[in-house]
């Protein structure tokens, strides 16, 4: 079909107009096609609007995903345009951010290192795996906390810097210490956070830890005694 109405096509371009000279495909070739600017070197997109606002976390929600912006937009509102492949911001109708659009699980986050503030930017060298080693060469609770404080945010950067300021803790009250203020602050809470740890130390509820765990271990040894067996007292039979 689509072979016949080609043949027609050409057939009816071909035809001389009734009131002047020339035809169709005259009046294109000599008037028209010179005027025709290239076609574009990709199709043609589909593309939908949308209007979201940039959240403290410098990034938009669009559909279910994440998007940064530069960390100057929170706050404000951004025209977003989304098609197939692409995902387009917009502010005051320029463009500030451009992403791969997003597939599949839901949450998913495209961060845009140059979109984080200055603070951000310091720990994009480190990740969950080096902090977590770090920790557990303090301990087991110290291992659990940073965990939770990773676990907590949307974006894993964001709890870099509460990770980082944890671990230095030892390095101002000792090792043994911190990871004490962390098993005292997971008896409380499963998901503690920097701020917890740090108020422990500084009020020495640590310390009261340490010594409860002491004093209960030394408890424990006086109640047991001495257990002396039978030959001591000549009980051989």
């Amino acid at each position: 079909m689509n072979e016949a109405i080609h043949d027609k096509l050409q057939e009816f371009n071909s035809k001389p107009f009734q009131k002047k000279p020339g035809s169709r495909l005259s009046a294109y070739l000599e008037e028209e096609k010179k005027s025709l600017m290239p076609l574009p070197a990709t199709p043609y997109e589909l593309a939908f609007w949308k209007v979201a606002t940039v959240q403290f976390n410098y990034h938009i929600s669009v559909e279910k995903m994440h998007y940064s912006v530069p960390y100057e937009y929170i706050k404000h509102k951004v025209d977003v345009r989304l098609t197939r492949n692409v995902v387009e911001v917009f502010f005051n109708n320029h463009r500030i951010a451009s992403h791969v659009r997003l597939y599949g699980r839901v949450g998913q986050y495209s961060t845009i290192v140059e979109h984080m503030p200055e603070d951000h930017k310091n720990y994009t060298a480190w990740n969950s795996v080096r902090f977590i080693s770090w920790a557990e060469g303090i301990g087991p609770c110290t291992s659990i906390t940073i965990k939770a404080i990773l676990s907590a945010h949307k974006i894993e950067q964001q709890g870099y810097k509460s990770c980082m300021a944890l671990l230095k803790l030892a390095d101002k009250y000792s090792v043994t210490r911190v990871e004490a203020a962390c098993k005292k602050a997971l008896s409380y809470t499963p998901r503690p956070g920097y701020k917890s740890i740090q108020t422990i130390l500084q009020t020495g509820q640590d310390k009261l830890a340490i010594l409860e765990e002491n004093h209960t271990a030394k408890d424990t040894t006086t109640q047991l005694g001495f257990t002396r067996g039978a030959n001591y007292y000549g009980g051989n039979n």
